[in-house]
């Protein structure tokens, strides 16, 4: 739409309309509503949320790999983006105008690729789409360098359209569906800040390169990174809407409470005491190991896993939380997936009793 309207009445209208369509979003979410918070919870500070966000993001191999295919799918990317206007007027020797037909023809690209996507989603797996999009982009980035028909290239960058928001919406989602609703906000923010971050960067990486040698040159790099950027980062594979139950299971018990606490409260302690059959105590620390992701993604700040040397059956799991209400938290946050890999860790405990969970708050001390 944009390459259009820059075709029919310049690029200050296209400016002007963006800055105009923000006052329609201004006001939808001034009027928007959202459903009121369930929990009992005190709402987290902001530096707190700012670390649980950031804390979340270092556990969470799903939402990483959508990070790492973010970030080199876009820094190869932006090369298209950032060197059409200058092969455009120097390849082709087009002013505005053709600028303008070609950029539309992207925007074009982009319109049938939203409307074909459901039919794709169906055929696809979100690994294909994302990297058979790849391709294509890389294809249509390579056109840009040494394709000298405008009808052809117009063609090849309406096929590139289609590839981009193929990707873009398949990484948006896998985003999404591996995020759990308390922390998607935050990570949303992360994957847009490495989405836009490596779309500025890529940029000034092209730029650069066809500065230093051609821009030819910097197309014909930016589509090898595209076309082999699949293979490369195959082994971080995407995880798809039917591969992950993130609901949340409210399978803890309440903490027995004897003393009268706050929520601001801390440090909290929880401890799991596990008897574990030497036989099988190596099965039980590659359990433990998913366990100590989890305890960590939700909000523990530390995680111990200690062995009792009088009693080689015992084994005690401690997390550390920064506050009581942090841990009350986890027990909001833990899903039906989550459930199943404790009680896969649960299945080596000896006894008719499950393990028993013991909950610390630190004592503060006379002064």
């Amino acid at each position: 739409m944009g390459g259009f309207i820059v075709t029919a009445s310049g690029p200050w209208a296209v400016f002007l309309l963006n800055a105009a369509s923000f006052v329609g979003i201004t006001m939808v979410v001034y009027r928007w509503r959202p459903a009121p918070r369930k929990s009992k919870l005190p709402p987290e500070e902001i530096i707190g949320a700012m670390r649980a966000g950031t804390r979340y993001i270092r556990h969470s191999p799903e939402l990483q790999t959508v990070l790492i295919r973010s970030g080199s799918f876009i820094i190869c990317a932006s090369a298209l983006w950032a060197l059409l206007p200058q092969q455009a007027r120097r390849h082709l020797g087009l002013g505005s105008f053709g600028y303008g037909l070609l950029l539309g023809c992207v925007g074009f690209g982009a319109l049938a690729g939203a409307w074909l996507l459901p039919k794709l989603r169906d055929r696809f797996s979100t690994n294909q789409s994302v990297a058979v999009g790849s391709v294509v982009f890389g294809l249509a980035t390579m056109s840009l360098a040494y394709v000298h028909s405008f009808a052809v290239l117009a063609v090849t960058l309406a096929s590139g359209g289609v590839a981009w928001i193929v990707v873009l919406a398949s990484l948006n989602v896998s985003a999404q569906t591996v995020t759990l609703s308390w922390v998607r906000a935050r990570a949303m923010a992360v994957y847009l800040l490495v989405f836009m971050g490596g779309l500025a960067a890529g940029s000034a990486v092209w730029g650069f390169v066809a500065a230093r040698f051609a821009v030819s040159s910097a197309l014909l790099a930016a589509a090898i990174g595209l076309l082999i950027g699949p293979l490369v980062t195959w082994r971080f594979r995407l995880v798809g809407n039917d591969n992950i139950s993130l609901a949340p299971s409210m399978h803890w018990p309440e903490p027995v409470m004897m003393i009268d606490t706050e929520a601001s409260e801390g440090p909290a302690i929880t401890t799991v005491e596990y008897r574990i059959d030497p036989k099988t105590a190596q099965e039980f620390l590659e359990a433990m190991k998913e366990m100590k992701r989890i305890r960590q993604r939700d909000g523990a700040i530390r995680w111990n896993l200690l062995r009792d040397t009088a009693d080689p059956q015992r084994y005690v799991e401690s997390f550390v939380t920064e506050s009581w209400a942090d841990h009350l938290r986890q027990h909001e946050r833990i899903t039906e997936k989550d459930r199943e890999i404790e009680e896969r860790a649960q299945a080596f405990h000896l006894g008719p009793n499950p393990p028993k969970t013991t909950h610390l708050i630190a004592e503060e001390m006379p002064k």
